[in-house]
């Protein structure tokens, strides 16, 4: 590269997204930044002395999380003022998504400080780019683990358009594809797991075929919820010579075999075929 057109890492706040899972994916300007940089703010020290181990930078991490992150905001702000260059950092991604760092942004644009993205990895654009689904999406992070709170607002999500986009603790996984059954059922659904690493899996489904997960999984999750479907002028009652192919189709198949067959044949609701069907039974 020619190093007369190399930016100028002037003194100020450096945002600097790093890998979310596989180390190659930092960008070689990151790296420059956080070499150069006098403090590097992280969440985790241990966690970060890895990725820094990893790329030979030895300057100083100082921890910055949800716990001190007020306590901490006068010293960093200072350290700006006296022309420091400050990093700050996340576990993994781009920091302030979900991650400690909106305080200390906002203080810096009220102070006139100088504010600086260094853009990379980010596991929500990750996973929209191979979830297949509409890319307009709405991201809103973790979801809330009380079962009120938590419905009131997939209620008001259900009746959103676009793609949607949760973090979710790999724990808590089925309590949410339960919720998910409740108000995304017409949806589709993607689980990325362990993006960017060896073991990475997306797993695509639509939500009311979903099952549980048997086994415990490992780390943070992000869900993808599909945009909403549109229906196709569905009809809305069943003619009589559909009645009678009804009638003969359940003496010889099962009663979910009929209604599949039926609803896609005929452009039908389910519902409408599975409750004519019951009434033939009873």
């Amino acid at each position: 590269m020619d190093k007369s057109k190399q930016q100028i890492i002037k003194p100020g706040l450096y945002i600097v997204s790093t890998p979310i899972g596989n180390m190659e994916d930092i960008t070689f300007r990151a790296i420059n930044i956080l070499k150069k940089s006098d403090i590097i703010l992280c969440e985790d020290t241990r966690r970060s002395a890895k990725l820094l181990q990893h790329f030979k930078i030895k300057n100083k991490l100082f921890p910055y999380h949800k716990f001190n992150e007020k306590k901490s905001l006068t010293k960093i702000i200072e350290s700006i003022k006296d022309n420091k260059i400050i990093s700050l950092i996340s576990d993994a991604g781009t920091p302030t998504i979900s991650d400690p760092g909106k305080i200390l942004i906002n203080k810096c644009i009220e102070e006139n400080l100088t504010i600086n993205t260094i853009p990379g990895p980010s596991a929500v654009t990750s996973a929209i780019s191979v979830s297949g689904f509409s890319d307009k999406y709405f991201f809103y992070g973790f979801l809330s683990k009380k079962e009120n709170e938590l419905q009131n607002l997939l209620k008001k999500f259900s009746n959103f358009e676009h793609s949607i986009v949760f973090f979710i603790p790999s724990s808590k996984i089925n309590f949410y594809i339960l919720q998910f059954k409740k108000y995304f059922s017409d949806r589709k659904i993607m689980i990325a797991k362990e993006m960017t690493k060896i073991h990475e899996e997306y797993i695509r489904e639509k939500i009311e075929n979903i099952k549980d997960f048997k086994t415990n999984i490992k780390g943070e999750l992000t869900v993808v919820i599909s945009e909403k479907m549109k229906q196709k002028n569905i009809k809305q009652e069943i003619n009589e010579s559909v009645k009678i192919e009804i009638k003969k189709m359940l003496k010889k198949y099962s009663h979910k075999d009929v209604v599949e067959f039926i609803s896609k044949k005929e452009n039908l609701p389910k519902k409408l075929i599975y409750n004519y069907s019951l009434k033939l039974k009873i």
